[in-house]
């Protein structure tokens, strides 16, 4: 009876945990992922690796996000396994696939330092995480041999899908267990290995209604970090005090962190895309380009407004800003869904209707077209990762969210405008703009700064 009670306080207090940290879908959407995986992948079996935890990290612990999107669980240490329908075995009714959740065992003197984990052992596990099967992960190299070779020659092929290109931002952590897998037997000699990040790339690609509803609320605090921005900003502050505050008010809406360090671009910073320091001082006069976001339980947001830091744009400033706007503005006019792409090229390409509306649209100084200070492209996927993987060819279609963010950056003048906003299909096709209640228009921007 003191054991049971022990096992539910402590799957009690997981789940207060988990609550307060990040807001999870329910398990029946991370199961239809590992469904839709098996199905992808009929030649081999998935293998992926959650993220070590390091207890030095300025944002704490941050899982891996193909192991996240498969599983929704964010503790560390712990592997997915998926195997496709013709290896399925003990699988329950319903579900003709093999998934296995591996979680590390449990260490309680670490967890005097990181707080309490679900160990392999809990009765309660299965609930808990939804998986049909949850084994320690000392079994790993025990159970993939078996589903790699069941029901198979000698001659046969197959393959692993692991994560072995890169992870984004950082390198995986499958690229280093899968050596160990390699050295441990569980992959035999023979069987050749797969980048699974591709096929996980065009699942995430087309989002369920649970993630949208979680991108809608990074999207809401983001706003309201943007609007009291705009609501703050004044000649004579620094850079880092707009950082500062867009994080604050992200946070306090719910986002466990920034999607990405924010960037603060002052005068000649607002010309350099990727300006980091946000350490300059905002001047009288000066154009400020602020791009942050923030990331809601593991999705991310991405914005960027610009801004005249006395409050008001000059005519110069003004044109130039509406001739950013009149880009994005063109490119959601010429939407249409299954044929429009992100891509540079193609007929369908929104890049190139932006493009052209700015090369058609003013003159620099010099009396040269525009275009050429346009420097990036128009705009990328973004999910679990601000800029998720995917194909920039591919049609843009129901489920999937997007960027469209053209930019005009003339060092010559010392300023640079970029317009960024949030976009989603719908399931009739139709282009939404998630981030629409956050100002657009010059007029709309001055009127914002001045409390209107």
């Amino acid at each position: 009876m003191r054991k049971l009670l022990l096992r539910v306080v402590l799957c009690s207090l997981l789940l207060a945990v988990s609550s307060l940290a990040i807001e999870r879908q329910p398990n029946a959407d991370y199961r239809a992922r590992r469904q839709a995986l098996a199905k992808k992948t009929p030649d081999g079996v998935t293998v992926i690796f959650a993220n070590q935890e390091d207890a030095g990290a300025a944002d704490g612990f941050r899982q891996n996000n193909n192991f996240y999107y498969l599983t929704g669980w964010n503790e560390p240490a712990a592997a997915v396994l998926v195997a496709p329908a013709r290896d399925a075995v003990g699988t329950q009714p319903g579900h003709p696939y093999t998934e296995i959740l591996f979680l590390p065992p449990r260490d309680l003197l670490e967890e005097r330092w990181t707080g309490p984990k679900l160990g392999p052992e809990s009765h309660e596990a299965p609930s808990v995480t939804g998986f049909d099967r949850v084994e320690s992960l000392t079994k790993l190299d025990e159970e993939l041999p078996q589903l790699i070779m069941k029901g198979k020659t000698a001659a046969d092929s197959d393959k692993v899908y692991v994560e072995v290109t890169g992870s984004e931002t950082v390198e995986p952590v499958s690229a280093g267990l899968l050596e160990w897998l390699k050295r441990s037997r569980a992959i035999p000699l023979r069987i050749q290995t797969a980048d699974a990040r591709p096929v996980l790339a065009s699942l995430r690609t087309v989002k369920d209604v649970g993630e949208l509803a979680l991108m809608k609320k990074a999207a809401n605090a983001s706003i309201a970090g943007h609007l009291a921005a705009m609501r703050a900003m004044k000649p004579g502050m620094n850079e880092r005090e707009i950082a500062a505050l867009l994080n604050y008010e992200q946070g306090k809406r719910g986002c466990e962190r920034a999607a990405y360090s924010p960037i603060v671009g002052s005068g000649l910073n607002g010309t350099v895309l990727h300006y980091s320091d946000d350490s300059g001082p905002i001047n009288a006069g000066d154009l400020v380009v602020i791009d942050a976001a923030g990331e809601y339980s593991m999705y991310s947001d991405d914005i960027t407004r610009t801004l005249p830091a006395s409050g008001k744009f000059t005519t110069r400033q003004r044109e130039i800003y509406d001739i950013v706007l009149g880009a994005q503005q063109a490119a959601m006019a010429a939407f249409q869904s299954g044929k429009s792409t992100l891509g540079r090229k193609g007929d369908n390409s929104l890049d190139a209707v932006a493009r052209e509306y700015i090369k058609t649209h003013g003159k620099d100084l010099h009396g040269g077209s525009l275009d050429q200070y346009f420097i990036h492209g128009l705009g990328h996927y973004v999910g679990l990762f601000v800029h998720d993987d995917n194909d920039y060819t591919v049609p843009l279609g129901p489920g999937m969210v997007f960027t469209i963010e053209p930019g005009i950056y003339i060092p010559e003048e010392k300023f640079g405008v970029r317009i960024e906003d949030m976009y989603f299909v719908d399931a009739d096709g139709k282009l939404v703009k998630m981030t629409a209640a956050l100002p657009s228009t010059a007029d709309e921007v001055e009127k914002a700064m001045a409390g209107k």
